[in-house]
């Protein structure tokens, strides 16, 4: 019998376990290469698994909702085409009485018989967690096991007892990560009551990411919003001329945002605090230009996959790589790596033709850019025999920065900045 082990993938250089939502195979089932075999999750990216081999599931080593740490086995696959029948034993057996592989010995680091994750004891050694502290915490994981929840939970009722002040820590490593410990107050809670006709819908676990880190940016960052009027006939015609002859030659559809993020790059080197972030009563200067695109996915969730040294690519460039990370993003086939290190963000509300909108700072980010639809509007238009009113293609952008480093002349200064950038494209340019 020849088996295959199916070790859980490393998806990006800083993740070191995934949960198992949920298996779409159980043992005795036959796949084929390439058939789905189960989705997991990270921090904000969930990801589908394929089956890299055919053949017939004999062992499921990891259940549902479990943590796992990178290169541990998870399932074994016979591929020898043999015929196979379930063992009680085998199906669903749980990797309690299952063979780890190397990688996964190496993490299996056990006090008082208990195992914690890689991910746990990596957040405790940040956080000053003593051992006999972690021993102490009631794990909700199967067994009793401590899960990075558990610990998180842990962490904000020991800052509870030390601070009533709300901070910001930013780690600056490759990229940085925030730390936010809550205010000693318990979070000010809305009665909510349902009547019988409603319909009660729960989060999933996407959207409360999301709605905590929204709410999380709204407390650090002073937010304040400039707005402008672009007139952006010049992009439109130029659009309109090529779209047809690039698709046929690059087989990819051209939008106006990769104009638009070619401007915003332009402008963010003329404004580098716009590309910054700020620790404590410190700016941290991004030298990197990473942009990262608001994407609405299916399930109604938004996610922002980021172009990474953007600044590097030519207007080509820009267009592939926005078309690759948003269909990726659309298919759930986004890893950790690519949702990492942007440094501003652009959201894009004229895809739903909202004329405007007063987006988020994505943090640690300092500003955001909102794009809104673009519009034929009469305007005033000056030529050298006289003002005349000519139908134009207009658009509003709308900067949200943060105003604790930020003051509102170069906000303004920036936002008017790229819309020069924006009206002084050249409409006879080649790509």
């Amino acid at each position: 019998m020849a088996n295959f082990e199916l070790v859980m993938p490393k998806l990006g250089e800083s993740i070191e376990e995934a949960t198992i939502i949920k298996w779409f195979v159980k043992a005795g089932d036959k796949v084929k290469d390439d058939d789905i075999l189960l989705e997991i999750a990270t921090d904000k990216v969930d990801s589908e698994i394929p089956s890299p081999v055919s053949g017939t599931v004999i062992k499921i080593l990891y259940q549902q909702d479990e943590n796992v740490a990178v290169g541990s086995v998870i399932a074994v696959i016979d591929t020898s085409g043999a015929d196979f029948q379930p063992d009680k034993e085998v199906v669903g057996e749980s990797h309690i009485t299952g063979t780890p592989t190397a990688p996964a010995d190496k993490a299996l680091l056990n006090t008082a018989g208990r195992y914690y994750s890689p991910l746990v004891r990596k957040i405790a050694s940040e956080e000053k967690v003593s051992l006999a502290q972690l021993d102490s915490i009631t794990g909700s994981g199967r067994n009793g096991r401590v899960r990075k929840e558990d610990l998180l939970k842990y962490l904000e009722q020991r800052d509870h007892g030390k601070s009533s002040k709300e901070s910001m820590t930013i780690t600056v490593e490759e990229e940085p990560s925030v730390h936010v410990s809550k205010p000693s107050p318990e979070k000010p809670k809305v009665t909510v009551s349902a009547n019988p006709e409603d319909e009660i819908i729960h989060m999933d676990r996407m959207r409360k990411i999301i709605a905590e880190h929204m709410v999380m940016s709204k407390s650090i960052s002073a937010h304040v919003t400039n707005m402008i009027e672009v007139d952006v006939t010049n992009i439109v015609l130029w659009r309109n001329r090529i779209k047809d002859e690039f698709f046929n030659r690059e087989n990819e559809k051209i939008t106006y945002l990769p104009v638009f993020i070619e401007s915003v790059i332009s402008a963010l080197k003329d404004y580098p605090i716009i590309n910054s972030s700020v620790d404590g009563d410190t700016i941290i200067l991004r030298k990197r230009i990473n942009l990262g695109i608001a994407v609405a996915l299916p399930s109604g969730n938004l996610i922002v996959p980021v172009i990474k040294n953007a600044d590097q690519l030519s207007l080509l460039g820009l267009i592939k790589s926005l078309n690759k990370i948003a269909d990726e993003a659309r298919k759930n086939k986004l890893n950790p790596d690519d949702i990492r290190g942007g440094t501003f963000t652009i959201s894009n509300f004229g895809t739903f033709r909202n004329v405007m909108g007063t987006p988020i700072i994505n943090q640690p980010q300092v500003a955001i850019l909102g794009i809104g639809t673009v519009e034929k509007k009469p305007a005033v238009i000056e030529t050298p025999s006289g003002d005349m009113i000519a139908i134009r293609h207009k658009m509003f952008l709308s900067l949200t920065y943060d105003h604790r480093i930020i003051d509102g002349a170069y906000g303004g200064a920036f936002l008017r900045k790229l819309a020069d950038y924006l009206e002084a494209f050249d409409s006879s340019r080649a790509l």
